[in-house]
């Protein structure tokens, strides 16, 4: 009797967590090595360090193992704030890149000061919010960054609204725009557009195909908001 009440309990707790946190506490390391060493992310971190000021202060939107984007931010001297909805991601991460700092919960309702970073990354880490969701956070994010600070966007460019897909041998519920909207919404929440840069990319990942990716440089302008 005991042991079923426990079971209906994680059941219950299991319903109540964030679909990401599901999807990507049951990924784990699976995921790091079907994306981390996607030529076009990269690439985009790439051109983040060559713009960052020294010893710049970071942060890794949806930072999931650590590695590619802690670890390359942490490796050229930054420091690093990365946030996770996906307690084993959290784990993963700290264990893997010790020198940054990694918590454990949803961006959303993170408290986040205006004018206090130097770069932001946000990796394919919107898919799962609405349409509204993804506006409002991006307008957070811009307005976090410091005058003349820099953010890297990537998603998948598609006009999509709540559809099912299968992502990863997994049933996940999604959410997008068209390229020509993301831009938009990046632009409207401040930033500058600097240049985008559309790819695909196959993950290493049984059954997988090639997928469209849409990678955005931007720059919050010196003179503000």
């Amino acid at each position: 009797m005991q042991a079923g009440e426990r079971r209906d309990t994680d059941v219950r707790h299991e319903d109540q967590r964030p679909p990401a946190a599901v999807l990507f506490d049951a990924l784990g390391p699976a995921y790091e090595k079907a994306f981390a060493h996607a030529p076009a992310h990269l690439s985009a971190l790439e051109w983040l360090l060559g713009r960052l000021p020294p010893a710049a202060r970071t942060l890794d939107v949806g930072s999931g193992t650590g590695r590619p984007t802690a670890a390359a931010l942490i490796a050229a001297g930054h420091s690093v704030l990365g946030v996770d909805v996906s307690p084993v991601m959290v784990e993963l991460a700290a264990r893997q890149v010790p020198e940054a700092e990694f918590r454990c919960g949803d961006i959303r309702d993170l408290p986040i000061e205006a004018d206090s970073f130097d770069g932001v990354c946000v990796f394919f880490s919107l898919l799962q919010m609405t349409r509204a969701e993804q506006s409002a956070l991006t307008r957070r994010l811009a307005r976090a960054l410091r005058p003349g600070g820099h953010l890297v966007l990537a998603t998948v460019p598609a006009d999509v609204e709540d559809v099912d897909v299968v992502f990863m041998g997994r049933p996940v519920r999604a959410t997008s725009f068209a390229e020509e909207d993301i831009t938009g919404m990046v632009e409207a929440a401040g930033l500058t557009v600097l240049s985008r840069h559309s790819t695909a990319f196959t993950p290493d990942h049984p059954g997988a195909g090639p997928e469209p990716h849409l990678f955005l440089y931007c720059r919050r302008e010196e003179t503000g908001h």
